[in-house]
């Protein structure tokens, strides 16, 4: 069974509430951890297949900035945060108020402060879905990696194991200001965790 080929409204309406919980989740522990007012547009969200997701992000040898940790508990997964290195230096300059070279290479310093904005925006997106399903999921530690998104997807499988063959995408945009900066949440299910997920909110996965 290939749930995405399932999806109707009200499913999609559950995964655009997690996705508006979680940008405001994010803003709120943003804003704190920078000491500044940091707003998210509304994110976008779908469901699309594992094999899309390197397309979503400019193709497999696409250099990607990615925060990505495995999902334990009632409905594991493997979840990642993608940031071209143009938007990930953006984030930093003017989110974070970083100094940063004009270039793709990050120091120290900046990958340390990317892994803990990814992590945290991670971690808000995964509480808004345990809330909202009332089931436990809590992440690992994250980890961060620039590299071509294809190679950042393999690593993934290898660290991780066969993931779930369909991903929630949820575009999200930080705004501070008239700045934007985009960014992309990929959540990969274990194959059976999406049926997990709807099941608990009541939401049929077969036969609707």
């Amino acid at each position: 069974m290939r749930v995405f080929k399932q999806f109707k409204e009200l499913k999609m309406d559950v995964l655009k509430e997690v996705g508006n919980i979680g940008a405001g989740n994010a803003a709120t522990a943003l804003s704190h951890l920078l000491n500044k007012p940091i707003d998210m547009a509304v994110p976008k969200v779908q469901i699309l297949r594992f094999e899309e997701v390197s397309d979503k992000v400019g193709g497999s040898e696409q250099v990607v900035v990615a925060i990505f940790l495995r999902v334990e508990g009632d409905a594991p997964g493997n979840l990642f945060f993608i940031l071209s290195p143009k938007s990930a230096k953006s984030l930093l300059k003017r989110l974070a108020g970083i100094k940063v070279a004009n270039d793709d290479s990050f120091n120290d310093m900046e990958m340390s402060a990317l892994n803990e904005i990814g992590n945290i925006l991670s971690g808000s997106y995964l509480s808004a879905l345990a809330d909202l399903t009332k089931l436990s999921m809590s992440p690992t530690v994250p980890s961060l990696a620039i590299d071509m998104a294809g190679a950042i997807l393999s690593y993934g499988l290898l660290q991780y194991g066969e993931m779930g063959d369909d991903a929630l995408l949820i575009d999200t945009t930080f705004l501070e200001g008239n700045h934007e900066v985009e960014g992309q949440f990929f959540l990969i299910p274990d194959p059976e965790s999406f049926a997990i997920i709807f099941e608990s909110l009541g939401v049929p996965t077969e036969n609707d």
